[in-house]
């Protein structure tokens, strides 16, 4: 009986200690953003410059 119970303690314990350290990588991952393609339809400063030009 006790057996069964410290092992499942440790498989909570594991368990736990993965999801923490998934979490934790998870949010020191730096992430990037693609620069956006030159798009005649998305209004942008340099677009708009150029409108009041014409």
């Amino acid at each position: 009986m006790y057996a069964v119970l410290v092992v499942s303690i440790i498989i909570v314990l594991a368990v736990l200690l993965l999801a923490v350290l998934t979490t934790s990588k998870a949010y020191t991952y730096k992430h990037t953003v693609d620069p956006l393609d030159e798009n005649p339809n998305i209004k942008t400063d340099s677009n708009s410059i150029d409108q009041e030009k014409k």
